[in-house]
């Protein structure tokens, strides 16, 4: 009787002795980034609701690499670059994922769920009492989205390509997929999961350049309440919602399907529909953050990422966080000066429109020098007017490159 050979009886193993230096440098690579992003989200470094499930597919799928039936490597979980009817048929038979994949990530269905959730989270009260100086705050952190494009185009990208990536610097993942799927369907695998791998960042980073570049005694600076407060109506807020949905809409009907998504959300939490409330929030919100991390780990398989791009990307994407936090503390010291000292340029950062993370990290900064200096008003407001202007930028790139490229 002959006995199956070590390579026969673990396969991961034997695609892993048959790969390429390369890939198998990859392979185990990826499996430990995998690893660590798990336990970097259990120990509430970074975002746990995305990066448990992303770091546990991306360990898994480099794992389970195994030889096909037609001689090929590969894995049952996902087939990204299957496009025809005959090849998505036989996919849908036979990844256990390709589903969820084809009918919710691959068409920006995904995005639009997540984005749906965070608007009924969202309470717009804190941007429409202080419309100027949150939608400022939010002008100046998308510095990296813009700055980033001509930049990315310097270095030899196309121009769709280099608005994709430009996007991350917006720290807004949805959004990134979005334009991506939109302006750059060969590279939106790899720059969706430079975007969410960055977002992490905004946790681990943005700190470090607060302490750098704003001095604890300005940290420490009190907000003043302000002389004349505003009260919003659940009316005035629902008028808003419609009017900024109708008016995005009709000049960017391009990204509609992102910006009725967060204003169907809006409305839904201003109108205290109580039943839809908890449906988006509590099924559709976690539910597509669940399988959005964890598709995106399944994505990092080793082959599929292996571009010769990516590294670039990877420079890309740091440089469009790097300049949306600087943008946004820049806009910080601006409203700082023009109040004469009466603001707290820490709130700038959150003007990066990662909801509600940003707002947890400059609230943290001023919390380590004054623990009873509140800013998170402030913050917020900033912070909703982020991701209306991101949706705005995205809805701009995505409307004219196509225009230009015909």
């Amino acid at each position: 009787m002959n006995l199956p050979n070590l390579i026969d009886l673990f396969p991961g193993l034997g695609t892993l002795l048959a790969s390429s230096p390369q890939i198998i440098v990859a392979r185990l690579g990826l499996i430990a980034l995998g690893i660590l992003l798990v336990y970097l989200g259990y120990k509430g470094v970074l975002e746990a609701l995305l990066m448990v499930p992303m770091g546990l597919g991306m360990a898994a799928v480099n794992a389970a690499v195994l030889f096909l039936p037609d001689g090929r490597q590969g894995t049952l979980f996902v087939d990204p670059l299957a496009s025809t009817p005959a090849e998505l048929t036989d996919a849908l038979q036979i990844y256990f994922l390709q589903p969820v994949y084809t009918f919710t990530f691959s068409n920006g269905l995904i995005a639009c769920l997540v984005f749906m959730g965070i608007g009924v989270l969202l309470d717009i009260q804190y941007l429409l009492a202080r419309p100027l100086e949150s939608m400022f705050l939010a002008l100046c952190a998308e510095l990296g989205t813009i700055l980033t494009f001509p930049i990315a185009i310097a270095v030899g990208l196309s121009p769709n390509d280099a608005a994709s990536i430009a996007m991350v610097g917006g720290a807004d993942g949805p959004m990134v997929l979005f334009t991506s799927l939109i302006l750059s369907r060969n590279l939106f695998v790899p720059i969706t999961i430079v975007a969410y791998l960055y977002l992490g960042l905004t946790y681990g980073g943005y700190p470090y350049l607060i302490k750098l570049l704003i001095p604890k005694h300005l940290r420490s600076k009190p907000v003043p309440p302000p002389a004349h407060p505003i009260k919003i109506s659940a009316a005035q807020k629902l008028i808003f919602v419609v009017g900024a949905c109708v008016v995005l809409c009709f000049i960017f009907p391009v990204a509609a399907p992102l910006f009725v998504s967060l204003f169907l959300g809006v409305a839904i939490r201003e109108s205290e529909l109580g039943h839809f409330t908890q449906l988006i929030q509590e099924t559709v919100l976690y539910g597509a953050t669940l399988f959005l991390g964890f598709l995106l780990g399944v994505l990092c398989e080793a082959n599929t990422i292996l571009n010769p791009e990516i590294f670039m990307l990877l420079l890309l994407g740091i440089l469009a966080l790097l300049l949306s936090g600087l943008g946004g503390i820049a806009g910080g010291y601006i409203l700082y000066f023009l109040k004469r000292g009466r603001y707290n340029p820490t709130i700038g950062i959150a003007g990066v429109s990662c909801v509600p993370t940003t707002v947890k990290v400059a609230q943290k900064a001023v919390a380590e020098c004054a623990p009873t200096n509140i800013i998170i008003p402030e913050a917020l407001g900033a912070n909703i007017s982020g991701v209306i202007t991101s949706a705005t930028l995205a809805g701009i790139y995505v409307t004219i490159l196509p225009l230009l490229t015909k």
